[in-house]
């Protein structure tokens, strides 16, 4: 821990003067004011005030705002703006501050004589190995602008995959909570008032009411048990997936063979693989080293392992072909494309085309599974709530019937 500590860098605003007595000013990256002091003094300025900048606080950090500034460098450096410059005018139009700041500190660490992929490497949260390898592979041979394109159109292509997952599992979820919160209300606060009238009725409540009036009584006496299950059921499930390595292999690979739903994901983890093996392969990056980063955006455990076991396999010498054969996980199109790509030389546009069918295929699922479940949940909050209400009104009609 101490290491760590003594080798994070901090920003520090500056001002001092030059040899002419031009007052200048400015930030740098350092681990402590004398650093940075030292650092101006060997650049011929002589240091009149230095204070650490605080950081804003406010503002999380989400992958979609580091697609968002991945496109933003490219297009910047594509236009021809200095990359500090370009660091600069991202940093300072940002709206998030956890963003503005970050931004603000690898630009200070690249002003400081840090390699873009050093600088971004600092803070793997944000920049993960992967983006930090592409972003390395693209400065070493001299296209960094084009790996930025090449990143910015992966980081959106993948968030558009998750987004469409995201879909596709949280609006049913959401539309049974609702019908939950629905019941509920009624059980607890609308049946009471019915069960009231219908005590001065002196007649056999039909067996429907009777059944409602039990159950909203027995709400009503548990319901205290009752949010604690619906609570913590899912809170013990994200837990036990987060904490257990066991429980969440067993998930990923049960949620596979789900209709529909196991589709999608199955889908997604290939159109993740091909679309991030395509873009490291693009950078150069050696095919066994890649497998590793791979992996681990298939987001799949399944794929996961069956990731690195091929990746085991093309170390020895095993085509890539071969070894996504053998993990019976790839449909035959896919493999197909693959050995086609091998044999070309064009292994990464033949990925690519693979991500794109794929990801073509995930949004038609989710286009598909929406407009499949509408209908049932229209049909499934009617006999619900629908038959809340009908069991209340039941003995008014019968009452009315006799009269």
């Amino acid at each position: 821990m101490a290491t760590k500590a003594a080798t994070r860098a901090d920003i520090f605003a500056w001002v001092g003067k030059d040899r002419k007595g031009k007052v200048l000013k400015g930030e740098l990256s350092a681990t402590n004011i004398g650093q940075v002091r030292a650092n101006l003094r060997g650049q011929g300025i002589q240091p009149i005030s230095v204070k650490k900048k605080k950081i804003k606080k406010g503002g999380t950090i989400t992958p979609k705002d580091i697609a968002i500034f991945s496109r933003q460098l490219a297009t910047m450096m594509s236009s021809g703006v200095p990359l500090v410059q370009s660091f600069e005018i991202i940093g300072r139009g940002h709206e998030n501050p956890a963003m503005q700041d970050l931004i603000l500190r690898v630009k200070a660490n690249v002003e400081a004589g840090s390699t873009l992929g050093e600088a971004l490497g600092k803070h793997p949260l944000q920049f993960d190995a992967l983006y930090v390898n592409l972003v390395t592979a693209g400065e070493h041979a001299g296209i960094l602008e084009d790996m930025l394109h090449k990143i910015a159109i992966y980081q959106e292509k993948m968030e558009s995959l998750k987004s469409k997952v995201r879909k596709a599992l949280i609006y049913p979820t959401a539309i049974l909570i609702v019908a939950l919160i629905v019941s509920m209300i009624l059980l607890l606060f609308v049946v009471p008032q019915f069960e009231e009238l219908f005590s001065n009725f002196g007649a056999d409540l039909p067996a429907l009411t009777k059944m409602v009036i039990n159950l909203s009584v027995w709400v009503q006496e548990n319901w205290f048990l009752l949010l604690v299950i619906l609570v913590g059921i899912p809170v013990a499930f994200i837990q036990a997936k987060k904490r257990s390595r066991k429980f969440g292999e067993m998930l990923d690979r049960y949620s596979l063979r789900l209709p529909i739903i196991g589709q999608i994901l199955e889908k997604s983890a290939i159109a993740r693989f091909a679309r991030t093996l395509s873009t490291m392969f693009a950078a150069g990056t050696p095919l066994v080293e890649a497998m590793v980063s791979v992996a681990g955006a298939t987001g799949n455990i399944v794929f996961y392992n069956a990731t690195l076991k091929m990746k085991d396999e093309v170390a020895t010498g095993t085509q890539l072909q071969v070894a996504m054969r053998n993990s019976e996980l790839f449909p035959n199109m896919v493999v197909q494309m693959v050995a086609i790509g091998e044999e070309a030389g064009s292994l990464d546009q033949m990925l690519g085309k693979v991500a794109d069918f794929y990801e073509e295929e995930v949004d038609n699922l989710v286009e598909g599974l929406s407009a499949l479940i509408e209908p049932i949940i229209i049909a499934f909050l009617g006999i619900v709530v629908g038959g809340l209400v009908i069991a209340m009104y039941l003995p008014i009609f019968k009452m009315g019937q006799v009269i």
